[in-house]
């Protein structure tokens, strides 16, 4: 069901409105433009010459050119004085704190979209100004992807046919990403990515109507690679337990290559299932191997689950080939940290980004948060908020809801004023570029309060982490506007 922040409004405002939808639908343009922008018709009423006309729309991109031969895709036109996002979050299953948080953060997001505020005051270039998007107020339905592929094409095929939406983002599983990925290169609506860490959104399985502003495992393991050599040494044993699903494999092989690359070898792999609630079986291979370093390829109650039951087991305790056995989870979150208590102590793993960062854009965000929830939010939070603005923005810049302007608009776009640094939508892969986190679980008697449970080690440069285009193989797809 959509919701909305609208106050009830009065008579003369409700046949105000009405005038002005009728008076939208009568229009044959196919879309309402936004005020300040220039019109065809008059600009060639301004009296400039033709050449200079040529010269100023060229100078456009060309989207003012085209922006009255826009043909009807996916869900565009938009008419009326609203535009409609779908927000796919899991609700239910192994990733539901990850989702209750991305839905807080996605409302937040529409709600500066429609009002001002949050990172609107700090980010740079900014064509957004508050008052909604083209001119329409922004307004969202939701879903519930339940972790699972399937269910989520679901949720987003309704929200698509029956609600309407021109963008829709969400989900916190790379399998469930990859899904309503292809999905939205098929219907022609664009898919803002929420909290997928697998090589493959990006890689083998990228799309051109797809865009991640989240880290993936490839960065992780480059991140963590020379941290854990130069804490733990060069002469390591691992031995991995792995969610058996695209991220895990991804994580498991970036993980192995760059912990290889230190000098480590190791010992074996194990595949588990999603949402196992006990790792026994599993943990009692890890004893029974001559590994001296446990990987848990595992995220959210999955990882809850692996991580307090491996610490039960005593393996933080024990001494391996003459050194302290450890343990590392490559991909943290404050709340897996939340759920997983004081067994994260010590533990090495990475994160797309953290609360206390103190650039304006992430304290903007936070503050705004934290007053609207009563908490910090967390990074499935962050990325949330981030792709609903970027999206937004970038319609607003390319003067039209079509989803190819869109997309053209995204691409290449340096950003500053959101988190740390600049981030980027590369052109070539549609993965976003930004500095990054390597952090380790803190002590009970280190935490300020029940919010402070990760240290910061290291801020990661993008540069560190960036590759080549064709490093993962993989092709966008067309725009459909050819």
């Amino acid at each position: 069901m959509a919701k909305s922040r609208d106050r009830k409004k009065a008579p003369s405002e409700r046949a105000t409105l009405e005038n002005e939808e009728q008076r939208i639908e009568e229009q044959s343009v196919d879309e309402q433009k936004p005020k300040r922008a220039i019109s065809r018709r008059s600009f060639l009423k301004t009296g400039v010459g033709t050449a200079g006309g040529l010269f100023l729309a060229s100078r456009l991109g060309g989207s003012f050119a085209r922006a009255q031969d826009y043909p009807a895709l996916g869900n565009f036109p938009v008419r009326g004085s609203t535009v409609v996002f779908g927000f796919n979050v899991p609700q239910t299953g192994s990733y539901a704190d990850e989702g209750a948080d991305e839905l807080r953060a996605y409302e937040l997001a529409v709600r500066h979209l429609n009002e001002g505020g949050g990172i609107l005051e700090t980010m740079q270039p900014l064509a957004l100004t508050g008052q909604g998007v083209l001119g329409k107020r922004v307004d969202f339905v939701t879903g519930d992807t339940q972790t699972d592929p399937d269910a989520a094409r679901a949720s987003a095929r309704r929200m698509i046919e029956r609600d309407g939406v021109i963008m829709f983002s969400g989900g916190s599983s790379s399998a469930v990403a990859i899904a309503q990925q292809y999905l939205a290169q098929e219907a022609g609506v664009i898919f803002m990515v929420g909290l997928s860490h697998s090589n493959d959104t990006t890689g083998k399985d990228r799309r051109r109507y797809g865009f991640r502003h989240f880290f993936n495992a490839y960065m992780s393991g480059q991140a963590l690679g020379p941290i854990l050599a130069q804490e733990y040494g060069n002469d390591r044993r691992a031995f991995h337990l792995t969610a058996d699903y695209t991220w895990g494999h991804t994580q498991l092989e970036s993980m192995r290559n760059s912990t290889e690359s230190q000098g480590w070898t190791t010992a074996r792999n194990i595949m588990t299932p999603l949402g196992l609630q006990d790792y026994s079986q599993y943990l009692t291979a890890f004893l029974n191997s001559d590994a001296d370093v446990l990987i848990l390829n595992h995220y959210g109650q999955d990882m809850v689950n692996s991580l307090t039951q491996a610490v039960r087991f005593g393996i933080k305790d024990m001494d391996r080939n003459g050194k302290q056995v450890q343990i590392v989870v490559p991909l943290y979150s404050r709340l897996m940290a939340s759920g997983a208590g004081d067994a994260i102590e010590g533990i090495f793993g990475s994160t797309n980004w953290s609360w206390k960062m103190d650039d304006p854009g992430s304290q903007a965000f936070t503050q705004a948060f934290e007053a609207e929830y009563g908490q910090p939010p967390s990074q499935a939070a962050q990325t949330a908020y981030v792709q609903t603005i970027l999206y937004a923005d970038a319609a607003e810049r390319a003067g039209t809801f079509y989803p190819p302007e869109v997309i053209r608009a995204l691409e290449d776009h340096d950003i500053q004023g959101i988190g740390p640094g600049t981030t980027t939508y590369r052109g070539c892969d549609h993965q976003a570029f930004h500095d990054m986190l390597v952090v380790q679980g803190k002590s009970p008697s280190e935490r300020e309060n029940e919010f402070d449970l990760l240290e910061t080690v290291a801020q990661i440069d993008r540069d560190s982490v960036m590759y080549e285009c064709d490093f993962f193989p993989g092709e966008l797809g067309p725009y459909k506007d050819e």
